[in-house]
């Protein structure tokens, strides 16, 4: 039984070699495991905690790459379904030392995109404390955003499973503007603990003040208890239904190497630290560490550490 489950859609990452180099001049790349539930759940089980992951795959190398890596980093696979009709996604990403990468996704029609649902009524809740959703996945096809919200409908009906939601903004995936924000915010109000950035602020509810963000989605939905607001190299702003809130300071990077997978990498610590019974403030402290850890690394989850490597890393920086 894994104590932890989500859904998403895995890439084959090709990603260029030199810093700051366009993808158009690019002639460098590494293959890397991507997407963020994925990233999210590499990071997890590299910290001890059993995980399961939900998605298509086609029958294709990338498919077969993605499930080696998957198995390699201790993640489940029970609820993978394979298809010879379409094909696994990947995308080339833009290596940067600063602000967002150049990504050039080919997930259109893909076998995630043809995610059935049925696959879901196999889940087993049993033993599941924490179900990870992101707004990515939703944003592939308007059959992932059934799927997404019949798995929604079956998690609330295990009220012991939490759940968080990380809107994961993907502008080029939606038809429009105006139909992300709708649906994210709507997505959002159904999860328990919501993980905005700044920017994502912005745009899906016109602020980028932390506390203002926080009490738009503390009461967006009756489910959701607490929010906690991502402010790069600051840190994160939490606040909680109770009114209460508190500032958890970021740690410091000599050198940035990419800057994917932070965000995924925040989650991994809020979501494990909440695993483990730690408190929200401990819980987003571990995850701005790393997150920190993640950007002085190549690739989307290669930073993320072992419990050792943790540790090591918090005690020296604290």
């Amino acid at each position: 039984m894994s104590e932890f489950l989500t859904i998403g859609e895995p890439i084959g990452l090709f990603a260029s070699q030199d810093a700051d180099q366009s993808l158009v001049d690019a002639t460098h790349f590494e293959k890397f495991l991507a997407g963020a539930e994925v990233n999210v759940s590499v990071g997890v089980s590299r910290l001890g905690h059993s995980a399961e992951y939900v998605t298509r795959l086609g029958s294709d190398p990338l498919g077969g790459f993605i499930s080696k890596q998957l198995e390699m980093n201790h993640i489940g696979t029970h609820y993978i379904d394979t298809t010879d009709e379409y094909w696994t996604a990947f995308q080339m990403k833009q290596r940067v030392t600063k602000g967002d990468p150049g990504i050039f996704y080919y997930r259109r029609n893909s076998a995630a995109a043809h995610f059935q649902k049925s696959i879901l009524d196999n889940i087993d809740f049993d033993g599941i404390k924490l179900v990870h959703l992101s707004g990515i996945f939703p944003a592939i096809s308007d059959t992932a955003l059934d799927a997404f919200k019949y798995l929604i409908g079956l998690i609330q009906s295990h009220p012991t499973v939490r759940t968080t939601f990380d809107p994961n903004l993907r502008p080029q995936l939606w038809a429009s503007k105006e139909k992300m924000v709708t649906t994210i915010n709507a997505l959002a109000a159904e999860a328990n603990i919501i993980l905005p950035g700044v920017n994502e602020g912005e745009i899906l509810m016109g602020s980028r003040d932390p506390e203002k963000i926080a009490d738009f989605y503390l009461n967006n939905g009756d489910r959701t208890d607490t929010v906690i607001v991502k402010v790069g190299s600051k840190g994160a702003f939490i606040k909680t239904k109770d009114g209460k809130s508190s500032m958890v300071t970021g740690y410091h990077v000599n050198k940035v190497v990419d800057t994917v997978g932070a965000g995924d990498g925040f989650a991994v610590g809020v979501i494990t630290g909440l695993l483990e019974g730690l408190s929200i403030e401990d819980a987003a402290k571990r995850g701005n560490a790393i997150g920190s850890l993640a950007v002085q690394a190549p690739g989307d989850n290669d930073g993320y550490p072992t419990r050792e490597e943790l540790d090591a890393y918090q005690n020296e920086q604290d």
